[in-house]
């Protein structure tokens, strides 16, 4: 089969690799459908993320049939539509009891970091019957794509940990993708204001049509004065750190007000500096999480229902062949005003 493959810090190639086989009883083959490409993908490449080591097959997001299945697995047969979530869970150690999902003993997030991922003709997906999950019949698959990852990162990571609330203020650092998914969930608590900040005039005009309230483009420095200006002085009741460098997270830290909280979401490569001697009076929460994905069937819901419908992410769509292309396009968002990419097989 084909596949993406990571060969080391700004290293990549689509190498020929043996199928995978069934490993454990609870395994499944699924033939990739769709997949797409995540930000932790390009941290990956750059060489963030240490658990990843070269000659890994990168991706952790997607859509699928069943190819074949373990003895164990019970709830799947070959043929079925599948969503593959980017966190596989065993559901039964204390971690999975405990709905952290990213930290089952025997899972967590492995897919494309681990072990070989879904940027390929075929993915090996363990604990099947609690890692995917079936495809309604009429679904829109590449909306479901989204709800591999970005749709339960934004709303766990973000919404969930930020503690949204009715009448509330946000602030959405980064209108990227997850900063956009954090955005489209973020409603389902109505909160007052929604203020999306970015560098990039498309993604802030996109946040507009999304929902946000306001966008601040930070390109010219001021956005803590201009926030507190937004918030009659006061700052955000939320402040939604979805980039992952270190200006972001300290301008969280500029705009969040007294009793607040930083949901961080972004994946961090480097040290970040954190500011007590400011903070240490302000009765200020900071949260971190690596999403667990246990939203997942709610969210499959709300979307099924046309609530909301995360395929507005998608702005560009590439066929297997040309993934080297896709991770250009992706690479250049700035550039190519690429949100969420969908790679077809």
């Amino acid at each position: 089969m084909r596949a993406f493959v990571y060969r080391g810090p700004g290293s990549k190639a689509v190498e020929d690799r043996p199928k995978p086989e069934i490993q454990a009883p609870g395994d499944a083959i699924v033939r990739m459908v769709k997949t797409t490409i995540c930000g932790t993908d390009l941290h990956i490449l750059k060489g963030d993320v240490a658990t990843c080591a070269p000659g890994r097959i990168l991706g952790h997001e997607g859509v699928g049939v069943i190819d074949s299945v373990g003895p164990g697995v019970t709830n799947f047969r070959p043929g079925d539509r599948v969503l593959i979530s980017c966190i596989s869970s065993c559901g039964t150690c204390e971690n999975c009891r405990r709905g952290m999902y990213s930290h089952c003993t025997t899972g967590g997030w492995i897919l494309g970091n681990r072990i070989d991922g879904t940027q390929a003709e075929y993915v090996r997906t363990p604990h099947a019957d609690t890692s995917l999950y079936p495809i309604p019949d009429g679904a829109d698959e590449e909306a479901l794509v989204m709800l591999s990852d970005i749709l339960p990162t934004g709303f766990e990571c973000g919404v969930l940990n930020g503690k949204l609330a009715p009448g509330s203020t946000v602030a959405i650092v980064g209108a990227g993708p997850i900063g956009l998914a954090a955005l489209l969930t973020a409603q389902f608590y109505s909160p007052a204001q929604i203020i999306m900040i970015d560098l990039d005039d498309n993604r802030l005009a996109v946040a507009k049509q999304f929902g946000a309230t306001h966008v601040v483009n930070s390109r010219g420095g001021g956005v803590a004065e201009d926030v507190r200006v937004l918030t009659g002085g006061r700052g955000v009741d939320t402040a939604i750190e979805a980039v992952g460098v270190p200006a972001t997270f300290l301008l969280c830290q500029d705009i969040v007000g007294a009793g607040g909280t930083i949901a961080n979401v972004g994946v961090h490569g480097q040290k970040v500096d954190l500011h007590l001697e400011r903070l240490w009076s302000e009765n200020i929460t900071i949260t971190t999480r690596l999403v667990d994905t246990v939203t997942t069937p709610m969210l499959l819901k709300t979307v099924q229902s046309g609530k909301i419908d995360p395929a507005r992410l998608v702005t560009h769509r590439f066929p297997f062949d040309r993934i080297l292309d896709a991770y250009a396009t992706f690479g250049r968002a700035a550039d190519t005003k690429a949100l969420k990419v969908i790679i077809a097989m």
